[in-house]
């Protein structure tokens, strides 16, 4: 392998120390190599610092292992010398005598030979974005998982309350559980008197769904969820705001952009931005962002026949939140993404309309990248675009026939 880099390190990271190997020396030669081992305090990272800026090292690589590459990541970024961080699958050395010594060297080596591929690390305004989006989305998770708790133990006590009350967390709902943990048995006027809008027609069904077995631990374990419900609701609230305020003038233009795409609101729009951020220079192309993001068809060939075509990994919290788009675009009227989402969800068969969301959000962050790339807010095209003509339709099907051995003819 030819080496591009004169004097570089590899750093392989652990919760305790780090390992690292400088290589210096001509590009024509062998280099020289050093290993030291340093400690994860900010006394020992600063130290690590001051050696490798002693060596001359103009590039650092490091694996991506859990959390424990960001605190070196903190210490040495802004630092002279180039910093990368890589896929441990892409880097993975040969089996064999392993040891922390070896796959620092190793880091070394690739990185010396310029055979790293940089990873995305965004910049320190956007990754405190990012952790207060990710924070709001588990707290809307753990939100959905304690109101579920509240729907087991109301049919353990016999309360039917959700066959009547499609949401028994909206303001009706809520006002029979407080009257449901205050103890009260409610009548047919005193439920009516409760509940607001249509379901003022349900009063006697509702006052009825009622009538159940609560017994005091029902009460209990009721409580203890609202109480929980209550505080995650004042979390989330104070997580919006702060999410609001962190936003620089240019993540809110760009969301103003991404929102013109069907199925993508404000929250998604900000959750998307602080995954990808608003440049996509750092991306190759839309392909590569796609399959970045881990929304990408796999690509599984042997012997000349396709084994699998699922989506490989990537960005966990970007793919959840755009396969959740492409589920509310697909529910739009008329349009390009709900036309994809249609056509695939017929032709895939079993499983079709999962594996269809999955390629609409493929499709949709294509959409966002052309968006972010050119500044310009999407323009709907119709649920037809991207459908073959009549004409072209027909010369596939006579091909398909006349492979299988046919003579086709067509009708005067």
């Amino acid at each position: 392998m030819d080496a591009i880099v004169e004097c570089c390190a590899g750093l392989d990271v652990h919760q305790e120390t780090v390992v690292a190997c400088v290589l210096k020396g001509a590009l024509e030669g062998r280099p020289r190599g050093q290993l030291r081992t340093f400690g994860t305090t900010v006394a020992g990272l600063l130290e690590l610092s001051d050696w490798l800026q002693e060596q001359g090292v103009t590039a650092v690589a490091m694996e991506s292992t859990g959390i424990f590459w960001r605190p070196v990541w903190n210490i040495l970024e802004g630092q002279e010398f180039e910093l990368l961080l890589a896929n441990a699958r892409k880097v993975k050395n040969v089996p064999g005598r392993k040891t922390d010594q070896r796959d620092a060297e190793w880091l070394a080596q690739l990185l010396r030979c310029g055979l790293i591929e940089r990873s995305y690390v965004p910049a320190v305004e956007q990754r405190d974005l990012r952790d207060l989006t990710r924070r709001r989305r588990r707290l809307l998770q753990t939100l959905a998982q304690e109101k579920n708790r509240v729907h087991k133990t109301l049919q353990d006590a016999n309360v039917k309350l959700t066959t009547s009350v499609s949401d028994i967390f909206g303001v009706s709902g809520r006002a029979l559980i407080q009257a449901l943990r205050s103890g009260q048995k409610l009548d047919s006027e005193e439920v009516l008197a409760l509940l607001k809008g249509k379901l003022r027609q349900k009063a006697p069904e509702v006052a009825a769904a009622l009538e159940g077995r609560v017994r005091p631990h029902h009460l209990e374990m009721i409580e203890f969820s609202m109480d929980h419900i209550d505080f995650l609701e004042r979390q989330v609230e104070v997580i919006e705001g702060r999410i609001e305020a962190t936003l620089a003038p240019p993540f809110r233009e760009a969301r103003d952009l991404i929102c013109s795409i069907p199925g993508i609101e404000r929250a998604s729009a900000t959750e998307i931005l602080a995954e990808i951020g608003i440049d996509m220079s750092v991306f190759h192309s839309e392909a590569h962002l796609a399959s970045w993001a881990g929304v990408s068809p796999g690509n599984f060939e042997s012997a000349g026949k396709s084994k699998s075509g699922r989506t490989g990994r990537g960005d966990r919290y970007l793919k959840a939140v755009l396969v959740q788009a492409g589920w509310a675009a697909s529910k739009t009227k008329a349009t390009r993404l709900s036309g994809r989402y249609q056509r695939l969800a017929r032709r895939l068969g079993r499983d079709g309309k999962k594996k269809a969301v999955v390629a609409t959000a493929h499709t949709l962050l294509r959409i966002v990248y052309f968006v972010l790339t050119t500044r310009r807010p999407y323009q709907e095209y119709g649920a037809e675009y991207g459908v073959a003509s009549a004409e072209a339709r027909t010369r596939r099907v006579i091909a398909q026939l006349q492979r299988q051995g046919y003579t086709v003819t067509k009708a005067a």
